[in-house]
């Protein structure tokens, strides 16, 4: 897959099952390989990121593909907060 980098910023994040995780901020590059290696997100998803900081960086291998938005495997799912079930009382 190639595009000009300069058309990922800004790109809304997108899982394949249709959940937002961020927005494209800057990108992670290989030196070495001549490869992205990651996209740095912004505006993340607090839903799937329990983290401190103001975003994340996931690995470019879990791109599908880009265009309008990007969309990534919905590996992401493995990240979520796990869901509080209240107890009760009796």
């Amino acid at each position: 897959m190639r595009a000009d980098i300069t058309s990922l910023f800004g790109l809304n994040v997108y899982t394949n099952q249709g959940t937002y995780v961020g927005k494209v901020n800057d990108l992670v590059f290989d030196v070495d390989e001549r490869l992205v290696s990651g996209l740095a997100l912004s505006d993340i998803n607090r839903d799937i990121f329990d983290v401190q900081t103001r975003g994340v960086i996931l690995p470019y291998r879990w791109v599908v593909t880009t265009g309008d938005i990007v969309i990534i495997r919905d590996v992401v799912s493995r990240f979520k907060k796990p869901v509080k079930e209240e107890t009760k009382d009796d």
